[in-house]
């Protein structure tokens, strides 16, 4: 497993890293597994399972906010972003690994609860239902994509964002739990350097991984961002 610690990251440019990345897996026979951590800067997404219905927030008072909105091919419902929580992304080639998309997201949250208890995190997960939830409410929220035959997105674990939004938003309607974070269930704040760390060697072994590398930042970044500037620019001559 690759692991890659990306920072701060607009969600555009971290969608056009990981569109590469499944585009590159396709091509690849070695099972190898990459995993993206990051964080958005504020931004709502939308998944498969969110509509209109579940915000309670009108565009203008989204752009007062300077809160973009993106409807996105990933699980799970409506979610909000920004600094403090972590964006934990997978491309995985269940494909060549063999397994079905539950196998995988089993493995994910099985993962995900290793990581929160190896920080001092009580949590647990609700049977058919994939997240992490603790006695304040939903700490972790996973939400997948698969394009031939690799999966991506994967899972956003708060760790003392800003909570405000929350209150506009239905995150899980379904399982009717608020938002939460490890700040509120632990009483005490969290380093995210040893979040990342611990996720790092958690997913690893959840995934069957022997061996993982780290690296700051990814080299396709500054490409994707080249090949966007080049596009923009190509726009504004036409």
């Amino acid at each position: 497993m690759e692991v890659h610690l990306l920072g701060a990251l607009d969600f555009d440019a971290h969608e056009r890293l990981q569109q590469r990345l499944v585009y590159e897996a396709g091509g690849r026979a070695d099972g190898q597994i990459t995993l993206l951590i990051c964080e958005y800067r504020p931004i709502i997404t939308v998944g498969r399972a969110g509509s209109y219905d579940h915000l309670r927030l009108e565009p203008g008072e989204l752009e007062a906010r300077q809160m973009e909105l993106r409807w996105v091919g990933r699980g799970g419902g409506c979610m909000i972003h920004g600094p403090g929580q972590v964006v934990v992304n997978l491309i995985v080639p269940l494909d060549v690994l063999g397994w079905t998309v539950g196998e995988y997201l089993d493995r994910l949250q099985a993962g995900l609860v290793s990581t929160l208890q190896s920080l001092g995190i009580k949590s647990h997960t609700r049977g058919a239902a994939h997240g992490i939830w603790g006695r304040v409410g939903q700490l972790a929220a996973l939400g997948v994509a698969v394009k031939h035959g690799t999966a991506y997105h994967g899972a956003y674990i708060n760790v003392a964002p800003k909570m405000d939004l929350y209150q506009y938003v239905d995150t899980d309607p379904l399982a009717n739990s608020p938002m939460s974070c490890l700040l509120a269930q632990r009483g005490q704040p969290i380093k995210m350097t040893s979040v990342r760390a611990a996720l790092a060697s958690h997913l690893a072994e959840a995934l069957d991984c022997p061996r993982y590398h780290l690296h700051t930042g990814h080299p396709l970044l500054a490409e994707t961002r080249r090949d966007r500037h080049l596009e923009g620019s190509n726009k504004r001559a036409s």
